[in-house]
């Protein structure tokens, strides 16, 4: 059974739909990527399944809990990372996570505990003096997941974990991320560094304007509505021979001349309709020494899909 379901989820703010009829399941263990444009729905979305939201229709349901009639059931199950987090002066990074254990409801020993192990699994153990307002954004950051996984909950629902942190930052807390998909926690991670996610995720989970309009891996979504594909080709001759190639050959399109080849598009996607072109291309005496299809990048698909998205809005307007 899936861990974390969520049937036709509607949520208005006065004429603004920010949530129209989402709907998704989450395996136990996956690692799901939340991408969408700002003000798509993800936040609203995510606080809703950390029940500090309510729908205005649709259900959401936790580990068997309804987030709307079972919210206790449910925050003893999820670690909730908001994009930002409160600061509170003169008060230490050991001071804050004790302050938490103990609102979890963890007895002295297991608080100790809790506290001890966070702070060691976040890197924090040798800042654990240090006053929480004086931290980095990258420590602040660790910080906050080490007080989403005081409880040990299962799973994890992070908004924007990474933004603002530098890239030394962000590496390190992709590390963390990936420790605990290891670990067998339930992520949803929402992002805009959309290469991280690439990296991280079993699936990807895509918002446009309050709707879902994907929902599988991110190599099915750079795949979505492929009907040509992009060679590079790299030759031992000069790459002008490339160009007269494309332009006496119907239907391939030379996309850009390099300096050692050049892109070109096939309109076919069958392998073997691609082999039979990369023949006839050496049959006519191209020398050539590279040839391999260019793969789309999640950000090049997440824009694409946007602008499709927005033509379609346009064209029934």
């Amino acid at each position: 059974m899936p861990v974390v379901q969520v049937e036709g989820l509607e949520r208005r703010f006065g004429a603004i739909a920010a949530v129209q009829g989402v709907t998704f399941d989450i395996e136990p263990g996956q690692v799901l990527g939340f991408i969408g444009a700002n003000g798509a729905g993800k936040t609203t979305t995510m606080r809703i399944m950390a029940t500090l939201d309510i729908a205005d229709a649709g259900r959401v349901v936790i580990d068997g809990h309804d987030v709307l009639n079972e919210p206790e059931q449910v925050r003893s199950r999820i670690g909730w990372m908001p994009d930002s987090y409160g600061t509170y002066s003169h008060t230490t990074v050991w001071e804050y996570l004790d302050f938490f254990a103990r609102a979890f409801g963890l007895e002295e020993r297991a608080r100790q505990s809790a506290v001890a192990d966070v702070m060691a699994f976040t890197d924090l153990v040798e800042i654990q003096d240090r006053e929480m307002d004086s931290l980095s954004k990258g420590m602040g950051q660790r910080l906050c997941l080490g007080r989403a996984l005081l409880h040990d909950p299962s799973i994890l629902i992070l908004d924007e974990p990474a933004a603002g942190l530098d890239p030394k930052a962000r590496v390190e807390f992709k590390r963390l991320v990936r420790l605990l998909a290891n670990d067998g926690k339930t992520i949803f991670i929402s992002s805009h560094i959309l290469s991280e996610l690439e990296e991280m995720c079993d699936a990807v989970l895509f918002i446009d304007a309050g709707r879902i309009v994907h929902h599988g891996t991110a190599e099915s979504l750079m795949r979505v509505d492929d009907e040509s594909a992009v060679y590079v080709v790299s030759l031992a001759t000069e790459p002008e021979a490339l160009a007269r190639w494309t332009d006496m050959t119907p239907g391939v399109e030379l996309v850009e001349l390099t300096m050692r080849g050049g892109r070109v598009r096939f309109p076919m996607a069958e392998p073997s309709q691609v082999a039979e072109a990369l023949r006839r291309m050496v049959g006519d005496g191209l020398s050539v020494v590279e040839f391999w299809r260019e793969e789309k990048r999640l950000e090049q698909a997440f824009i694409e899909t946007l602008d499709n998205n927005e033509k379609k809005r346009q064209g029934a307007s």
